[in-house]
């Protein structure tokens, strides 16, 4: 019985198997639990998806989910991860093509003179040759090159995926905590500006004693010594106000400005909710994207070392022509004037002064390299998060101080200035609780801010962010 050639060639490919070595995937090593005490309301229970997808409506600002969902559609880098992995997808149809047969058309008419002396006529001949025909190669992938290379493009293509994802997790979480800043610096504005209308009053109160001859004017001078320290931080504050807008507008893909009409109404700081689970370390290493781009990453170098290993063996390929060949236009298509060929080919590089190999320990230090790097992503993530635990935790206690001594601050504030008009006090003591009560509602305000901030960052720590806003034409693997 004979086997058909096109079956033969089938049994090979599937009998030989591609050189290099295997990708075995590897799982980040997690500790059980996290070194931080969790307090403060954090706590280990599981990561809700869904929250985790979202964690920004847990802030519970409808102004901040809106900015959220724009920043998806217009935000400049999301567009070119996007157009990484339509390039990615690209290359990997470019490595896949290599598995098939090629087929080229040609065709030309071409005019050649002959010379007198070699012609046996003693003159010269022109004469006209025309040809067509269909040219077909097929590299066979005995040893596996052209499969590693596919094996590698596929890595790089959900590594390119990753990144994507990684893109958004930062992308969520700058939009956050730009508008985070936006309003922290309204609210310090406010306390600035409230601190300068009870400065003004004072300032004014104590001129028109001053021109009674009630008090002298040292007081006057103090007074308004405040006043103008207070305003000067104006300035400051509206600079940062507004490049925190700026800020905001370009990472949603705007020009900057336009976004300042939007967010000219002063509103309160988003709080944290009272309980937020971080579950454990295994969850966010599995959830993390830039850990799951690191091993796609190793996994691609890994079949690159099997690319390289396969220029050590001989290449076998299969070709074949048929067409038509004439001097005369007229007899062109006639049977009799068909040409063809066909048969195998093979070639083995013998001799390269041992480049093949060297480039092949070339790859094999890239997985090395490749594989230390997602070591080190992993202690990296498990560091972040470490610290934003902990960062989270302080900043919250720090916040109850603040508020604390705000509040005795202002009572302060009230007994100096009831003594100071009775005469019991010197001025003095009103200046010391008036720049005692700006500086601690500014920290309150700051105070607010941060520890709101510091949860978007834990979010982030935490791989949220890129789940159910991940566009799925983006990232589908077809």
């Amino acid at each position: 019985m004979v086997i058909p050639l096109a079956a033969v060639i089938v049994l090979i490919l599937v009998g030989c198997a591609a050189v290099g070595p295997d990708y075995v995937p590897v799982a980040p090593e997690a500790p059980s639990k996290w070194q931080t005490q969790l307090e403060d309301g954090l706590n280990e229970a599981p990561l809700n998806p869904e929250t985790l997808a979202q964690w920004w409506t847990t802030i519970n600002d409808p102004q901040l989910s809106s900015l959220e969902q724009r920043a998806v559609k217009g935000n400049l880098d999301l567009q070119q991860a996007r157009a990484r992995i339509r390039e990615a997808r690209a290359l990997r149809g470019i490595s896949q093509a290599q598995l098939f047969p090629t087929v080229d058309a040609t065709g030309s008419i071409a005019k050649s003179h002959s010379s007198a002396s070699t012609s046996g006529t003693g003159m010269g001949k022109t004469v006209t040759l025309y040809t067509a025909g269909f040219d077909a190669g097929w590299e066979l992938d005995i040893f596996g090159g052209v499969r590693r290379a596919v094996e590698a493009a596929q890595a790089d293509l959900e590594a390119s995926q990753d990144q994507l994802r990684d893109v958004l997790v930062s992308l969520m979480a700058e939009v956050a905590l730009n508008y985070l800043e936006v309003r922290t610096f309204q609210a310090r504005l406010a306390v600035t500006e409230k601190n300068i209308k009870a400065q003004q009053e004072t300032y004014d109160l104590n001129h028109s004693r001053y021109d009674a001859g009630i008090i002298s004017e040292l007081p006057v001078k103090q007074a308004l010594y405040n006043l103008e320290r207070s305003r000067s931080q104006i300035p400051t504050l509206q600079a940062g106000l507004a490049a925190a807008k700026n800020r905001l507008a370009v990472l949603l893909g705007e020009t900057p400005g336009v976004l300042d009409e939007e967010l000219k109404e002063e509103k309160p700081i988003p709080i944290p909710p009272a309980s937020v689970a971080v579950g454990v370390p295994a969850e966010t290493l599995r959830h993390r994207p830039d850990i799951r781009r690191a091993e796609r990453n190793l996994a691609a170098q890994t079949a690159r070392i099997g690319v390289a290993t396969a220029d050590l063996y001989p290449k076998f390929r299969l070709f074949g022509s048929i067409g038509l060949e004439s001097f005369s236009n007229d007899v062109f298509l006639d049977y009799s004037n068909r040409t063809w060929r066909y048969g195998p080919g093979a070639s083995w590089n013998i001799f390269d002064a041992g480049a093949i190999r060297q480039n092949i320990k070339v790859q094999t230090a890239r997985q090395e390299q490749a594989l230390i790097q997602y070591e080190s992503t992993v202690l990296g993530a498990l560091e972040e998060v470490e610290d934003v635990l902990v960062a989270y935790a302080k900043v919250r206690r720090r916040r109850e101080y603040l508020a604390r001594a705000t509040e005795a601050a202002r009572q302060a504030d009230l007994l100096a200035r009831d003594q100071f008009s009775a005469g019991l006090v010197d001025f003095s003591n009103v200046l010391i609780t008036q720049l005692a009560l700006l500086s601690l509602e500014d920290d309150l305000a700051q105070s607010e801010g941060a520890a709101t901030s510091t949860l978007v960052r834990l979010y982030k720590a935490l791989g949220g962010g890129w789940k159910s806003l991940e566009p799925d034409s983006a990232t589908s693997k077809k």
